[in-house]
């Protein structure tokens, strides 16, 4: 990449606003509340773009830009099956649950409806995850400062994770969210440009297919029936019912990255609409993220940047700085790649608040030393802070393992959220489920996905992907979960139904809406949001 000087100016302008709004915030964070959940006051359009923007890291930009151009357009399945229908449901049906209990936490809401072991054994598997998908955001962040800076690997993760952990440490959960706001923009107006300077570059869609290298890369449903049809090399059971229900809600409803944004909304409506508002952008974004990795792969220029010799096949993750360097010019560059490292920046505040707020209360307040005043908690959440960012700087040397993020994230997710699902799903609708029937069914689905991966690994079993590998190993960890819990139960008792009210639906009075205007209801505005989503899967069949 060749930058000059108004490239640089951008990123240094913009690095100047996260910062300053770190410092702008410090004055407000006066209790834990504050550092943690804003207070419960943030405005419900804010949080649904900083709900939208907490899940744009490097998982989403870069991670499906790599996919993409693996696995071609396969990967819209990952928005329109696998995430849009998950973000209704969370703002419709789970929501009122989360926001309602005044949980402050995921494995806090295990608390109540479980108890405290499976609330432990949560807290720590989520506090593991967080930590690891941390050093996903930094490994991306790096791979950008090598390219601009020529730094080396280990220098550019450190100087990342010291302005992360300067704004958040500042201004807790606010800062993190108006960054996220800010972030949001600063991708849209970043990386719409190049697609549409892509598509220019390769003579329209009918070019891009034409250049594509598998004729499989441009379909999203016409060839998932069999898994000898597509890239990826998995069938419409993998496809449906691995990523489109146990992954997708795995991740969206339980994953306290994203549930934390709504929790910090000024009161339950707001808190519904929070998913709901995030999905609207969310469905048009494979057209910055999707469309740039399939040029990557289908234009010659750019297509051998991604080779990388000593491993003899392509670095995936290239592809989106890759498209940057050869499409943007002087200025659009500077814009491109500053949101690029806001994209990272986002993904890696959310993951960092999220494991400060669960470490501090679900672990350290429950099992290390209770009974403290608000302000020792208000600074251990700090001091979590700064210890998420320095292990973060260790596991993004674990990403160097792997030629695609997403292969990694979804590994990851296989293994602690989708076993977490069939916990949640269970004890949501169904009373009888029992504590020890919770605990037990979400400790044997993580054990299974781990014998799975032990399985795959070891070559005991063949997957023609690694990310076929890891929807079957979702499905077995869910399947097991479930089933365990559901034995358990018949043998345990329940707990009693006076102790369950705004834990399992059908003991919870449902929010009124009456009183809103139609546009502004939970279930309208889903309605509306799944049939444009249909409207776009039937278009790019």
């Amino acid at each position: 990449m060749h930058l000059h000087f108004v490239d640089y100016a951008i990123i240094v302008i913009y690095f100047g606003f996260v910062l300053g709004i770190g410092f702008a915030l410090r004055g407000r964070m006066k209790t834990s509340d504050d550092f943690f959940l804003s207070g419960r006051s943030i405005p419900g359009w804010i949080t649904g773009l900083a709900f939208m923007s907490a899940n744009l890291g490097a998982l989403e930009v870069m991670g499906h830009a790599a996919n993409s151009a693996k696995y071609g357009m396969y990967v819209n399945h990952f928005y329109w099956l696998a995430a849009i229908p998950a973000m209704c449901f969370v703002g419709v049906f789970m929501m009122p649950f989360y926001y309602g209990s005044k949980v402050r936490s995921v494995p806090e809401f295990l608390r109540k409806r479980y108890d405290e072991k499976t609330r432990t054994l949560n807290a720590c598997c989520f506090a593991f995850m967080t930590l690891l998908v941390s050093g996903v955001d930094l490994y991306a962040m790096a791979i950008l400062f090598q390219r601009l800076l020529n730094w080396p690997f280990w220098a550019s993760v450190v100087a990342s994770a010291v302005v992360v952990a300067i704004y958040i440490y500042l201004g807790g959960l606010t800062s993190s969210i108006y960054n996220e706001v800010l972030q949001f923009f600063l991708i849209v107006f970043g990386f719409l440009p190049l697609a549409i300077l892509g598509l220019k570059a390769v003579g329209g869609f009918a070019g891009l297919k034409a250049s594509l290298p598998n004729p499989g890369y441009a379909h999203t449903w016409a060839n998932i029936w069999r898994a000898d049809m597509n890239p990826m090399g998995v069938n419409w059971i993998a496809t449906i019912f691995g990523l489109g229900f146990v992954l997708s809600f795995g991740y969206w409803c339980t994953d306290f990255l994203v549930v934390q944004r709504g929790l910090a909304a000024k009161d339950m409506p707001a808190a519904q609409r929070t998913p709901l508002i995030a999905a609207m952008p969310k469905m048009f974004f494979p057209l910055m993220v999707v469309l740039p990795g399939l040029v990557a792969i289908a234009y010659s220029p750019v297509r051998h940047l991604l080779w990388d010799p000593a491993t003899g096949d392509y670095n995936y993750n290239q592809a989106l700085p890759a498209m940057l360097g050869s499409l943007y010019p002087s200025g659009l560059l500077g814009l491109g790649l500053t949101a690029l490292l806001a994209s990272f920046m986002s993904g890696m505040a959310g993951n960092v608040t999220a494991f400060n707020t669960v470490w501090t209360f679900d672990i350290y307040q429950t099992h290390v030393n209770p009974g403290k005043e608000d302000r020792h908690y208000l600074t251990m959440g700090r001091m979590a802070t700064v210890f998420a960012v320095i292990v973060g700087i260790g596991t993004a040397f674990i990403v160097l393992r792997f030629n695609n993020l997403m292969d990694y994230l979804q590994l990851l997710f296989a293994f602690f959220n989708a076993p977490l699902f069939g916990t949640f799903l269970l004890g949501m609708f169904w009373k009888r489920t029992s504590a020890h029937a919770g605990f037990w069914g979400l400790l044997c689905g993580i054990l299974a996905a781990a014998a799975h991966y032990a399985l795959y690994h070891y070559q005991y079993i063949y997957y023609p992907s690694a990310m076929a590998a890891n929807f079957y190993q979702a499905i077995w960890g869910f399947v097991v979960c479930f089933v365990v819990t559901v034995v358990v139960t018949f043998f345990t008792e329940p707990r009693k139904e006076e102790e369950l009210v705004g834990l399992v639906y059908s003991l919870t009075p449902r929010p009124k809406t009456s009183n809103l205007s139609w546009y502004a209801r939970p279930g309208f505005l889903a309605i509306g949001i799944l049939a444009l989503c249909a409207v776009l899967n039937i278009i790019f069949w």
